[in-house]
């Protein structure tokens, strides 16, 4: 199964309809949050519309930068995987939106704890992880000072379970792919300047793109 991951298009709509119209060689479409920028249900539907009209499997957890209205929009077309387990073609995924806790009081903020309490919970052996924040300690959370900012409650349910795959976001220069362990965490980078990943499940390979 090929993944199409996607994460922080922060309202870019015209990047949205440009990748959508370029790509039919996936199965599914992970997004990993921030699909709007501080804003509202109905304009992260219209944002996701060219993707939800590919006919493809698509899942998506909301950023830390979405509205208070953007989970229940989601979860309204079926497509949320926010705090539980979503199975597509035999591949369970896990999700879990928002953020860790940031110095900036941002709409969807959670402690590591909570974090890590709703992984464990819905987690079984094998399934993707699908979140907003990355986890602590890796390029993939490393800011433009040097701060690493990613979860550590994500990083302790990773080093505990090993799961193959982590898709996340959050922090626009930490675009790449690292290993913990055995699992392969991916921040595709964002959206709204281009890029995104694509993931081959079963080699556990991952391309990192930019639209074209």
């Amino acid at each position: 199964m090929r993944v199409l991951a996607i994460t922080d298009i922060h309202g870019n709509y015209r990047e949205v309809k440009t990748l959508a119209g370029e790509l039919d060689d996936f199965d599914v479409i992970l997004i990993a949050g921030d699909i709007t920028h501080f804003g509202n249900g109905r304009e992260a539907e219209k944002i996701l519309s060219p993707l939800l009209g590919t006919g493809k499997p698509l899942l998506a957890v909301m950023g830390n930068c979405d509205g208070r209205d953007v989970l229940k929009t989601l979860e309204k077309l079926g497509i949320s995987v926010h705090n539980k387990r979503v199975e597509v073609r035999g591949v369970g995924i896990v999700g879990f939106g928002g953020s860790n806790v940031t110095p900036f009081s941002t709409i969807w903020e959670f402690s590591d704890e909570e974090i890590y309490e709703s992984l464990r919970r819905n987690y079984k052996e094998g399934d993707i992880i699908l979140t907003h924040a990355p986890p602590y300690g890796t390029k993939l959370d490393k800011t433009f000072s040097g701060v690493h900012t990613g979860s550590r409650g994500l990083r302790k349910f990773i080093e505990e379970n090993q799961p193959p795959l982590c898709i996340c976001g959050h922090i626009h220069e930490g675009r790449g792919v690292e290993r913990i362990g055995r699992t392969i965490a991916v921040n595709p980078g964002p959206l709204s300047r281009g890029y995104y990943a694509m993931v081959d499940l079963e080699k556990l390979e991952v391309e990192l793109k930019k639209i074209s």
